[in-house]
């Protein structure tokens, strides 16, 4: 599908200037409300709203927009029963029969759909023991519920839940989590940026990543399926969300993704780099449990690459392995390399003959060495002390105590 991309640009383009531009206003601030404010709402679709607003699961404050969410999202019946969840940890469908005093065999299969229909909530384990748990709406609910296989339509109650999901997320709530550098995902260099480099990590080489792995799924990028439902589609590829190990068997047996080969995925990781995108890569082993994603981002639908560029929220990637490099002898100051970075983290002035890389923006993505494929001006290098920061237990502690920090600073302004 070919779309026309609206004016709402990460990049500003002028006849001297190609760099980052003006922020696109999108976003609304959020403005934070009690239940009493909403007396037409019923009280079960008001609880189940009020345990998302919880700071442990990355949530909102109490607002219009999520209240509008949760209402779609759930029946009166569905909040009546899930509103007893309140935490990540969950409970087992025997103990929220009990605190709904309602029978098991009732309750169950309104759980079950919840989890295995919805997507709403998460099930682990198995028979009396299976537990039921609260996901973040964002990383969780939004992923699970808006991944598709490529080709399958998404209903009209998917479509709904995208506008009044993205209609949140711009209020920018998610920013106020990432005042600290909490490092939610790293981007890895675009293969051909790295190929000549001696010290490229195999973590940094897709290839090498999945090598590792036998089972790949794809599905649609649920950030650029969700733009084009509301009308800001950029025409870039979506069928680009790639699931590898256990991760792809669970979302292949419940037909979020469909099966494919490593070299299918490694193609689909090539056009996808061929078309401006940048991939970032999460493996993780959670229990017995190993697999991972690796979705192929742009600076206008990302999630996270729109905390950069609307939010000015850098703190939620990962510092890159590898920075841009810029032989200014060989530079001719195209602007080729600024044009195509995601988060505008070069600057050129092509009439002044300047140029201007912010690190502190960079993600590392290599399409800047990429685009300068004519003269080589652009070439990446391995950043060691982030690689050990990032690989090492002092970068897990310090990922995990700023994360913390967040948390506690929402906690105190709310």
């Amino acid at each position: 599908m070919t779309e026309t991309p609206p004016p709402r640009r990460v990049i500003k383009l002028d006849e001297q200037y190609i760099g980052h531009g003006e922020a696109p206003r999108l976003h609304k601030v959020a403005t934070p409300k009690k239940v009493n404010d909403y007396p037409e709402v019923s009280r079960f679709h008001l609880e189940v709203a009020k345990h998302y607003t919880n700071p442990l699961l990355v949530g909102p404050p109490l607002c219009d927009e999520l209240v509008a969410l949760v209402r779609h999202m759930l029946t009166e019946e569905e909040a009546s029963v899930m509103r007893h969840i309140k935490s990540l940890r969950g409970k087992t469908a025997q103990a929220v029969a009990a605190a709904a005093h309602r029978p098991i065999d009732e309750v169950r299969p309104i759980l079950e759909r919840l989890a295995g229909k919805k997507f709403i909530l998460i099930g682990s384990g198995n028979g009396e023991k299976k537990r039921y748990s609260l996901m973040p709406l964002l990383p969780g609910v939004f992923e699970l519920v808006m991944l598709q296989p490529a080709g399958v339509m998404h209903s009209e109650w998917q479509r709904r839940f995208a506008e009044l999901f993205m209609s949140l997320y711009d209020t920018g709530y998610l920013a106020d989590y990432f005042r600290y550098p909490a490092m939610g995902v790293r981007y890895v260099p675009v293969g051909q940026s790295i190929e000549t480099c001696q010290r490229a990590l195999p973590a940094d080489r897709l290839e090498e990543v999945f090598d590792r792995y036998k089972t790949f799924a794809v599905g649609v990028c649920d950030c650029r399926t969700s733009e084009r439902i509301v009308g800001r589609g950029c025409g870039r590829p979506v069928d680009t969300c790639i699931g590898f190990g256990e991760m792809a068997e669970f979302l292949i047996r419940h037909d979020k993704m469909r099966r494919v080969e490593k070299r299918e995925v490694l193609e689909i990781k090539a056009e996808a780099a061929a078309a401006g995108l940048a991939s970032f890569i999460v493996e993780m082993k959670l229990g017995g449990t190993v697999g991972g994603a690796s979705c192929s981002c742009c600076g206008c639908c990302c999630a996270a690459l729109r905390m950069i560029n609307q939010f000015d929220t850098p703190g939620i990637v990962a510092p890159p392995h590898y920075l841009p490099r810029v032989d200014l002898a060989q530079c001719v100051y195209c602007g080729r390399c600024a044009r195509v970075c995601p988060v505008g983290a070069i600057v050129v002035d092509v009439k002044n003959k300047t140029y201007l890389h912010k690190p502190e923006r960079c993600i590392g993505c290599g399409l800047c060495a990429v685009a300068c494929d004519g003269r080589h001006a652009v070439h990446m290098e391995p950043v060691v002390r982030h690689i050990r920061l990032s690989e090492g237990k002092i970068g897990r502690l310090l990922m995990t105590a700023n994360h913390l920090r967040n948390i506690w600073s929402v906690w105190r302004k709310r």
